[in-house]
Formats: structure tokens, sequence, C-alpha cells
């Protein structure tokens, strides 16, 4: 499932993981007939955006998670994307679980390194570069617009801690100037991945599936077990899409749409092919 850089002999990731399952409330009334994944910046699906990044860096194989209007996203993407195979998994739960659930279920169909992905995340292609060796996270800077998992940093650049807001909780985090906001996008290496199963098994047995899967990750921070390189994303050039204000900022931010994107021929969300 991946392949060998051959000037430095180290395994790139091939595969990548879409976590694309919630409802999107805090987005409404954009996500009343839409999943979040499919609500258009600046005329082009995050969805979009996203995949069309991802296969510009060589990734071959998604998994997306779905659940609220799954339908909609293998609609909209179908079975391939340019030169990536794509597959779905369906939550049951989605509509009571979090994102801690849906990484869980991706244990069924990914056994080797991989790239996280977050559906609501808009950012320039190039930033993806880095990110494709294991044990990476796109971390930024902070700015009031953002909210979610903090990290904090040591001196060699690699996360020492994670702070995840508690379950269920938006809007609250640390803004001491040490932390960096997390972007929602990381690489996990087979091993990690591993271990990132182990105690999600432990969290789902027990109940705990309302939880940010940064939860598991702060975890294994504190245990020794996890350290991820941070890569650093301009506060500028990515944006995070949880509300219409965030989405009218984005357009800002990205007011272009996607060269060629209407030629791609797949459909417009809940509407004929464009």
């Amino acid at each position: 499932m991946h392949r060998h850089d051959l000037a430095t002999d180290r395994p790139q990731v091939r595969t990548a993981l879409l976590l694309a399952a919630g409802l999107g409330t805090r987005l409404g009334p954009l996500t009343e007939a839409l999943p979040k994944c499919l609500v258009p910046v600046s005329g082009v699906p995050i969805l979009e955006r996203l995949v069309r990044a991802l296969d510009s860096h060589g990734i071959e194989r998604l998994v997306i998670v779905a659940g609220y209007r799954a339908e909609m996203i293998r609609d909209y993407l179908g079975e391939s994307f340019g030169g990536i195979a794509v597959e779905y998994l369906v939550s049951p739960l989605f509509a009571t679980t979090n994102n801690s659930y849906s990484l869980w279920l991706a244990r069924l169909l990914i056994d080797e390194p991989f790239l996280l992905v977050e559906s609501d995340v808009v950012f320039d292609d190039h930033l993806l570069a880095p990110l494709l060796e294991p044990g990476r996270i796109a971390v930024s800077a902070q700015l009031p617009w953002m909210g979610g998992t903090t990290v904090t940093l040591d001196a060699n650049g690699n996360v020492k801690a994670f702070y995840p807001p508690p379950p269920g909780i938006y809007g609250q985090h640390c803004t001491d100037p040490d932390h960096f906001m997390a972007v929602n996008i990381c690489s996990l290496a087979r091993d990690t991945w591993g271990e990132v199963c182990q105690r999600l098994d432990c969290h789902v047995a027990a109940g705990r599936t309302g939880c940010f899967y940064e939860s598991v990750f702060e975890e294994m921070a504190a245990a020794g077990s996890m350290a991820p390189t941070a890569v650093i994303f301009p506060t500028e050039r990515w944006y995070e899409i949880d509300t219409p204000a965030d989405r009218d900022a984005a357009e800002l931010v990205f007011p272009e749409q996607l060269h060629a994107a209407g030629e791609s021929g797949r459909r417009t969300p809940g509407g004929a092919a464009g």
C-alpha cells in the first residue's frame, strides 16, 4: 500500500483517511441539505478541494468514513478520483458519536501508514508535501477565529503534549502563547496506528464514543509513545470551516474557484452533473 522514496529509503504515505461522518450542525443552515464536506468554498466543495490536493501529492487510496447524508458523498466522488481509488465506511452511530468512533471504524480497512484528514479544512495544496512522511502533524500559530485541540512542542519541534477540548465542547481551548493549534491533518506510522487502535478499543468498550480522537493522542504523548514532528501551516493559508461565518471568511482567503473545477464531471451536490 506504500512505496519507498529512493532518496531517503523511508516509506512514503500513499493512503489517506478522511473523517466525514458528522452532522455539521454548527454549519447550519448550509448543512441542512448537504454533508459538511460538500459545502462549497468559492464554488468548490471542501471535499473536492481536499481530494484534488491528495491526488496532486500521489495519494493512491482514500478511505472515507461517512455518516450524515453518506449517499451524497458517494454519489459526488464515486469509486475513484484522478489516480485515487476511493473506499467508504458508513458509521451507523454518526448522530450520537464523535470523531474518535469514526477513527475506530477505520481499523477495519487500514493497516499501513496513512494521512489522517478531517473534512472541514481548506489549505494551499503545497502544504501537504512535508506531511507525507509518517509521524508528522500540521499545526499553526493561533488566531482568534481558531478553536479545537492545541499542542505544545519540545525544543526539537516535536509535539510533547496534546490538549483536546472536553467531549462535545467547542470554542474552548488553551490560548497560552506556547500553544499551537492542531490543523486536523496528521500522518501516522503503522506501529503508532496499532497503538491508537488498541486505545480506541478501550474507549469504545467503555462507552467513551463522544470524545475527540486527540484524547487518545493525549494519552499516548503522556506515555511517551507519540511525539509527531510539527509541520507549521501559515495562519493565512488555511481555514477550518465550522460555521457559516467561517465559510464566508474562508472565501476571502481562497476566493478563486479551482482551475478546471467545472471540467471534472463531478455532480453538483444535490443537483445535476456540472
